[in-house]
């Protein structure tokens, strides 16, 4: 049997069969599947079907606008993208350190997002398929389903994320799409009545945290297995990490594994990413797929998200986390964990960790008083690198004398994880549905295996110069004006003739 990630044999021979949308995942995405007369397939894909070219637009805007303009990329993830362009800008204004305060505020923002959306993706997005079963009927695989049939599980998932997002509130303005950051710090400090509040709420989300870890933990005992086999492949792993080699989401250096868990790179600063990062544009998908400098396209890709975080820090500076943690490399047997259903355990550790540091932060005086920005010896450019909820996400920015940007380059968690999400279709594909009777519950496992990645596919879609582009322009009255097309082979053509037949 011929099965390439890449290309299929004798395509015209072929039956295609195509996931479209995958759902619950943000963004529009589809899968595709070439099966012969067998239902034997012999290719598997991914496609980001949807284009947005956050990186071109921002290109002339004023930099100060670039937080707030970059969160439009997602609904789900905008503190990240704030978070992440606020500090590429702090370099771009000499404003490194910032003050302990904004420091304090942005953290509290960060790993209240990091709350919030994990609690929505486990809760929300995957938990019907872990609950009830990859094949259980589709009515029930869903959230209402789940608040039926575990009501209190529904419940905990639902206020872990409101705390999340009233944290992400009262540091940024908004819950979604705030203001909070800024270049060089922060706009706002959090008043006592505003830390008490969350104070009180506290030890009930410590402890539906510590129940969420314990849930996931269940389920991979209860399904050992199907957990260690499903979409379980070998790769890579990259992440930020603090100096001391601990856990820390909001900054860090860079440090990668290979499969084996080797360190391939470790302390390397965010501002130097690119010596270490390519990226590559495929034929037949908006989203690039990056990799490895060192080790090339074939073998330089990799994860990055919890699954590899958890592993390619030395430890998780809270107590809980850090006993969870421990459990779960213990659950590996000496190996590195590559199952892709692991991402779900991984991902409740980090929620736990993320309420400890709350609980840390919250007691930090400087939240409440001290200077909101620093400022420095002004820059041409600068990085930010932060661990979002989904992963590794670089924001890259060079601004000129006028205040314009004039470049800007994204490589969000998700484009780092292409790849990877390729690989578990993939892997799934042919463990699964390979020489079966498609189902819809066997089509389910191949979403299964993209929804552990968590994936923004909104995020995602930034790239350029390899796919076709239609434009035509009409009058008010429906008349094609004009008509430009652009294509790998052709450049850019403009042929009005060919648009008016259009006008009907």
């Amino acid at each position: 049997m011929s099965f390439d990630l890449e290309t299929a044999a004798n395509p015209q021979d072929l039956r295609r069969v195509a996931i479209d949308p995958v759902s619950r995942v943000e963004g529009h995405g589809k899968v595709t599947l070439l099966l012969d007369a067998q239902n034997h397939i012999h290719q598997a894909r991914l496609h980001i079907v949807e284009f947005r070219g956050f990186e071109k637009f921002i290109e002339g805007r004023p930099y100060w606008e670039v937080p707030v303009m970059v969160q439009r990329l997602c609904g789900i993830c905008p503190v990240s993208h704030h978070l992440a362009a606020s500090k590429a800008l702090d370099h771009v204004l000499g404003a490194t350190p910032i003050t302990a305060s904004a420091d304090a505020v942005r953290r509290l923002m960060h790993y209240g997002q990091m709350l919030q959306s994990h609690a929505l993706h486990f809760f929300h997005l995957s938990s019907p398929d872990l609950l009830f079963g990859f094949d259980s009927p589709v009515p029930a695989r869903n959230i209402v389903g789940v608040a039926a049939a575990y009501p209190e599980v529904a419940k905990k998932g639902i206020l872990l994320r409101k705390y999340g997002q009233e944290i992400i509130r009262i540091t940024s303005g908004k819950r979604v799409h705030g203001t909070g950051a800024v270049p060089g710090g922060i706009n706002k400090l959090v008043t006592a009545a505003e830390r008490d509040a969350l104070k009180q709420e506290l030890p009930q989300m410590l402890q539906w945290a510590q129940d969420s870890v314990d849930i996931a933990k269940q389920l991979h005992a209860q399904n050992a297995a199907l957990y260690q086999q499903f979409g379980n492949f070998r790769s890579n792993l990259l992440s930020l990490v603090r100096a001391d080699g601990a856990m820390d989401l909001y900054a860090g250096v860079l440090r990668a594994r290979d499969a084996n868990g080797t360190v391939l790179f470790d302390g390397v600063s965010d501002q130097n990413y690119l010596d270490l990062i390519e990226e590559e544009v495929r034929s037949w998908s908006y989203m690039k797929f990056p990799h490895l400098r060192s080790l090339g396209r074939e073998l330089g890709w990799y994860r990055v998200g919890p699954l590899a975080r958890v592993q390619n820090c030395d430890f998780i500076p809270s107590p809980r986390a850090e006993i969870e943690r421990q459990a779960f490399v213990a659950w590996g047997k000496g190996d590195l964990i590559h199952a892709s259903l692991a991402y779900h355990w991984a991902r409740m550790i980090e929620m736990l960790h993320a309420v400890e540091v709350i609980a840390e932060l919250l007691d930090e005086p400087a939240l409440l008083s001290g200077d909101l920005l620093s400022s420095g010896t002004r820059q041409r450019g600068g990085v930010g690198i932060i661990e979002a909820p989904r992963g590794t996400l670089i924001h890259d920015y060079q601004v000129g004398d006028d205040d314009l940007v004039t470049h800007c380059n994204l490589i969000v968690s998700t484009t780092h994880n292409n790849q990877a999400m390729n690989e578990a279709v993939r892997s799934v594909a042919r463990e699964y549905l390979d020489g079966q009777e498609l189902t819809e519950g066997l089509l389910n496992h191949i979403e299964v295996a993209i929804r552990a990645y968590d994936p923004c596919l909104s995020c995602a879609t930034h790239a350029l110069g390899q796919m076709p582009l239609d434009i035509t322009l009409l009058a008010a009255d429906g008349t094609v004006l004009d008509r430009v097309q652009k294509s790998p082979d052709r450049g850019i053509t403009r042929d009005i003739s060919s648009a008016i037949g259009l006008e009907a």
